[in-house]
């Protein structure tokens, strides 16, 4: 037998209470309270309840106040729960009142019971609609495994920040990230773990963009970001950093060290002319597709070159502890500019005798050639 609604009926006389109960039994579960402030009590305890019938007179708290505490709630449920507020005469200045507090109904005591519960269900029926449609709107915004955005939505997303581009001659990039092989890694892990190492990793990127970029799931094992505003080469930069993280993570799974690598495809207006924000999508998953039929781990941006940016101490510290020095080597002067102070330091402290001097001059000079 189905679970009927819950209501609550919240009125200091009991003949009233009991009477609306008994009408309501066969069609509703009741509970009853004779006063405002239980009222509130049982409301934010209760979640099961869906909606309430309350006198306007009562004692410790009236109906007024009741329904202004609803709708102040910082509960979303208790914000938008039907309250049909009851009183022994109707005026003019009471239904506005209630109306302007956010009453959804508002009924004289003496409606008679039909009433009562034809009120009641058409505010229990427009609720279920109105929460079958925020749930559409969810999942069509949501990835329900991830919580990134979808696929329909990032299109949104990029026709929205297309149409300002126009306006205002901005940029727009996206880029289209993959797992190389991730059929064997689903082969490998079976499709819930593998599911699951793509949501870790989408936890990562996610704390990389910024804030008005929107990261997305837009297929098993990839991920898409739009970035407004974001020229192709330093969106090129920063999909090659993403890669090199991903290159050097260290991510297990039952104990099992994985070796996980992404390929990346990148598509940018103005400098590629496409006609649409699906267009847009295409283009940069072909290329990460162009990417992977390389032999992955690759970034592929139409020869779009990333910016030229300063590699940091740290990054380069992983780069070497994951036995991959190449990355490094163009930078050597500046990290070596970075280490200068540790390095007179260490000289200092632990009489190493380093050749601090012949270090100054080496930069001295290596400066003076770039200036």
């Amino acid at each position: 037998m189905a679970t009927l609604p819950r209501i609550l009926i919240v009125d200091d006389s009991k003949v009233v209470r009991t009477s609306l109960a008994q009408h309501m039994r066969d069609h509703y579960e009741v509970r009853e309270e004779a006063d405002g402030e239980a009222a509130w009590q049982t409301l934010v305890l209760d979640q099961s309840i869906r909606a309430v019938v309350s006198d306007i007179q009562m004692p410790k708290m009236n109906g007024y106040q009741l329904l202004e505490r609803l709708r102040s709630s910082r509960l979303r449920r208790l914000q938008q729960m039907p309250c049909i507020l009851v009183t022994g005469e109707e005026t003019e200045e009471e239904r506005g009142k209630a109306r302007g507090l956010g009453a959804s109904d508002f009924l004289t005591k003496s409606s008679g019971a039909s009433e009562v519960l034809a009120r009641l269900g058409n505010l229990l029926a427009l609720q279920q609609a109105q929460e079958s449609l925020d749930s559409g709107r969810e999942q069509m915004v949501q990835n329900p495994a991830t919580g990134l955005f979808t696929r329909r939505y990032l299109e949104l997303q990029v026709a929205q920040a297309l149409s300002h581009s126009a306006r205002h001659g901005m940029d727009v990039s996206m880029m289209v990230l993959g797992f190389d092989g991730y059929d064997r890694l689903c082969e490998k892990l079976g499709p819930e773990m593998a599911e699951e190492v793509g949501n870790r990793f989408a936890r990562m990127l996610a704390g990389k963009v910024r804030q008005e970029d929107s990261l997305g799931h837009v297929a098993a094992g990839q991920f898409a970001v739009v970035s407004p505003g974001t020229a192709a080469n330093f969106c090129a930069c920063f999909a090659e950093r993403v890669r090199q993280a991903v290159e050097v993570a260290r991510l297990s799974v039952h104990g099992e060290a994985l070796a996980l690598t992404v390929s990346i495809g990148l598509a940018s207006v103005p400098v590629d002319v496409v006609s649409s924000a699906g267009a847009l999508l295409e283009l940069a998953t072909q290329r990460m597709q162009q990417a992977m039929a390389a032999g992955g781990n690759r970034v592929e941006a139409g020869g779009v070159l990333p910016a030229t940016r300063p590699i940091s101490l740290p990054h380069a510290l992983e780069l070497l502890r994951a036995n991959r020095p190449a990355p490094v080597v163009p930078h050597l002067d500046a990290l070596l500019g970075q280490l200068l102070p540790m390095l007179v330091l260490i000289d200092k402290e632990l009489d190493l005798t380093l050749p601090i001097g012949e270090i100054e001059r080496y930069l001295g000079e290596r400066n003076s050639k770039n200036q």
